[in-house]
């Protein structure tokens, strides 16, 4: 090991064994810099093809556009047509790459999913990656039309259900690729499927994205154990906190305090593409990653699973059941 990626190593840790360090856009700048092969430049994608939820503005319109300079064929659900059509507008600019579509899918909706599944389809028979970016965090206590608590319905339910979906078409590219994005709000929580949909009384948004987030980790464990990496590879990343129209919408004087060192959505993007492009995310499945490296799940004994595979199970029947997902093709445990 040479002397510049022993110190990178060090560095590394120090910054992951703190928040503000490893999550801002010192991190990111000191990890680029000093761990070299890591950030090496990556592979074409001409070929391939790639949905991206919460492509119209922020971490997924920025993932959409680098994934589409790499060659890629971009999809994207998007719930207004027209935010979507200035999305594309924005992906083909930056990208140069004009094989961008989208089509109408709202992730809180499960019949909307499954026309946005069907018109892909249609036009594709396989998927490269499926990445689940789209998020929302509401001060106030919201449902959807199936009386599912927003916050979960779109975090949680809505991936499970177009992964489910699309998983014939991620099978077919040997192997697809899952990304999920989660945020540093998970590392507060302990996942309790009990305690997952929250409830009108005494509501509290901030919780009930934290853990709609925890749950997003484990889901893509239990995803990871239900299905063979040969066939489609899961992993869940952490953009650190990013400078995006919904932070500041969501956590106001979060965003103000921190506005001078968060992220700028090309930053927190950048290991999406990265688990969309590069080969080593390929040999595992099930990983929590930050800055194109694999990171731990906990910053706090509390939040440590007792039965982590216990956990999956749960959340995997919870999802089901309330998704009506009657069938599922990634096999049984």
């Amino acid at each position: 090991m040479t002397a510049a990626l022993a110190a990178g190593g060090v560095l590394d840790r120090v910054l992951e064994a703190t928040v503000i360090g490893s999550f801002s856009r010192i991190g990111y700048a000191a990890r680029r810099r000093v761990d070299g092969p890591n950030w090496a430049a990556l592979p074409r994608m001409d070929g391939k093809v790639v949905v991206v939820t919460g492509a119209t503005s922020g971490i997924g319109l920025s993932a959409a556009a680098s994934i589409a300079r790499l060659g890629a064929a971009v999809r994207f659900p998007a719930r207004d047509a027209g935010r979507a059509e200035r999305a594309l507008e924005v992906i083909v600019q930056e990208s140069g790459n004009d094989d961008v579509q989208f089509a109408i899918g709202d992730l809180s909706d499960p019949d909307s999913l499954r026309s946005f599944a069907a018109w892909f389809a249609g036009r594709h028979d396989h998927v490269d990656a499926l990445v689940h970016n789209a998020g929302m965090l509401s001060r106030e206590f919201r449902t959807t039309d199936s009386g599912i608590e927003l916050t979960v319905a779109t975090h949680v339910l809505g991936p499970f259900l177009l992964t489910q979906l699309l998983l014939p078409s991620l099978e077919r590219a040997g192997p697809g690729r899952v990304i999920t994005v989660t945020s540093g709000g998970m590392y507060t929580q302990r996942f309790d499927v009990e305690r997952l949909e929250a409830h009108a009384d005494a509501y509290d948004g901030v919780k009930a994205y934290a853990r709609a987030k925890r749950a997003q980790v484990v889901l893509t464990h239990e995803w990871a154990r239900r299905v063979a990496p040969s066939r489609v590879v899961f992993h869940v990343m952490h953009p650190g906190w990013v400078d995006t129209p919904g932070l500041h919408e969501s956590l106001t004087t979060f965003g103000h305090i921190m506005g001078p060192i968060l992220r700028t959505p090309q930053q927190g993007a950048d290991t999406i593409v990265y688990l969309a492009a590069a080969a080593e995310p390929l040999c595992s499945s099930g990983r929590l990653w930050l800055d194109r490296a694999p990171r731990h799940e906990h910053k706090l004994w509390l939040t440590r699973p007792v039965d982590d595979d216990a956990d999956g199970a749960r959340l995997w029947d919870w999802c089901s059941r309330r998704a009506s997902a009657s069938s599922v093709k990634a096999g049984t445990r």
